[in-house]
């Protein structure tokens, strides 16, 4: 009898519960929630506020494999379509141990969001694979993404659903889905995928447009409370494609970057933390653990650290009421999706803490996804400087919306991303009509 491979028993310590929060609510509670605070902005589009609450498609698929030893193992994977009202789905594929049903359905409601607010074609979608990829082959990995995506085959295409990488994916992971979806589609489509390698239709400046977006929106909300980026202290929750990205353009700007953490450790150095060196370290020995260039600290120890930007960029549900008390920064950007609760958002407003929501903070990403898509259509590709200037012109575009809408209604910045994004999706809705 096969069964999925059981969790390495460091996972818990070093990425799993110890470092999340097991108490944060579900996912899905919060982007409700967050939905319900937007209903008296909407007006007439009001009556169509229970379209955001029910996701348009959700499939679960089982994914077995045969794994090196020649037992069979079983992994359960999804797909949500959250909506489709605006265009195609687009979002990321998430491989991780946690990875749930519920935390699939509130990213892509996110995804939704985020694309309206930026302006970008696309509605909102997401999909993950509950599998630590550590604990596999790199062989059995790519044995697991190939049946994920012929599972999943029905539902994404170049112009239905695109997805992206995520949590425990990369480019070759998103190689491996656009070469599946090809053979059983019978022709190369490129297009059905964003985040491949260069070599295969993927974009420059794709890598780092996450943490790119990051430090744009941080700079253009200091600029908002006439805070500089040079010489403000930093701290940055995740080390990795967005958080390790977004740091080392802070340390390039001039600010002093003084706590840092992974999965592995959380470090400060209030002198500042050498970021490149960090990075290096981080990349050859997969993770900040053993990092000599600061001092190790307690997780609940980070969140209480006086700094002007607060940048979390781990996973959701990071920022509690509790922790929302002790937080010490001006201004939180944040870098994942989701980290901070409904209640916590409450508590960091009482406190004049300005918070960048994750749907126009991280939403690089999802820009030059879209500048990808748009090239393989038309297999005509841009310099990394052409993407990097128009990602820069989107996202303070965006963020100057927004920032104009909060200004007007009184409302935070969250709210007024919400208001946006869901007056554009609702509006689509409503000209659209029911079918049949």
């Amino acid at each position: 009898m096969s069964t999925q491979p059981a969790r390495p028993a460091s996972f818990d310590k070093l990425g799993g519960l110890s470092y999340l929060n097991p108490a944060a609510p579900e996912p899905w509670s919060s982007f409700v929630e967050q939905i319900e605070r937007v209903r008296p902005y909407l007006g007439s589009l009001e009556r169509w506020i229970e379209t955001l609450k029910h996701p348009k498609r959700t499939l679960i698929v089982d994914v077995p494999i045969e794994r090196d030893d020649g037992t069979v193992a079983h992994y359960e994977g999804y797909r949500v379509q959250h909506s489709l009202s605006r265009g195609p789905g687009k979002g990321g594929v998430r491989f991780h141990p946690d990875v749930t049903l519920n935390e699939v359905m509130a990213l892509a409601g996110w995804m939704t969001i985020k694309n309206a607010a930026v302006g970008l074609p696309f509605g909102g979608a997401k999909g993950g694979i509950r599998v630590d990829p550590a604990s596999v082959s790199k062989g059995e990995l790519q044995r697991i993404t190939r049946r994920y995506t012929s599972e999943i085959g029905v539902i994404i295409g170049p112009n239905k659903d695109i997805p992206a990488p995520d949590v425990g994916t990369n480019a070759m992971t998103m190689a491996v889905m656009m070469d599946t979806y090809s053979m059983n589609r019978g022709g190369t489509a490129t297009g059905v995928v964003t985040g491949k390698p260069i070599a295969l239709g993927g974009s420059l400046g794709r890598q780092e447009a996450t943490g790119r977006g990051v430090f744009i929106t941080a700079r253009e909300a200091g600029r908002s409370i006439g805070l500089p980026i040079e010489g403000a202290r930093v701290v940055v929750q995740g080390f990795g494609n967005v958080g390790g990205i977004a740091a080392r353009l802070f340390h390039e700007a001039g600010a002093r970057v003084i706590a840092v953490a992974d999965h592995t450790a959380t470090l400060v150095n209030e002198g500042g933390i050498d970021v490149p060196a960090a990075l290096a370290h981080t990349a050859a020995n997969g993770g900040l653990a053993g990092f000599a260039g600061a001092a190790a600290i307690d997780i609940e120890d980070f969140w209480q650290l006086g700094c002007e930007f607060l940048v979390p960029a781990a996973l959701e549900g990071q920022i509690t009421p509790q922790r929302a008390e002790r937080i010490r920064a001006r201004v939180v950007v944040e870098g994942a999706n989701g980290p901070t609760t409904p209640a916590a958002d409450d508590v960091l407003r009482a406190r004049n803490v300005l918070v960048v929501p994750d749907v126009i903070a991280n939403a690089g990403g999802v820009t030059v996804s879209y500048f990808e898509w748009v090239q393989d259509f038309s297999s005509f590709f841009w310099s990394e400087e052409e993407i990097n200037e128009r990602l820069e012109r989107i996202m303070i575009n965006a963020f100057n919306a927004i920032s104009h809408v909060a200004t007007e209604k009184q409302v935070p910045l969250r709210t007024a991303a919400f208001i946006i994004a869901c007056s554009r999706v609702l509006e689509a809705r409503a000209e659209r009509g029911l079918y049949p």
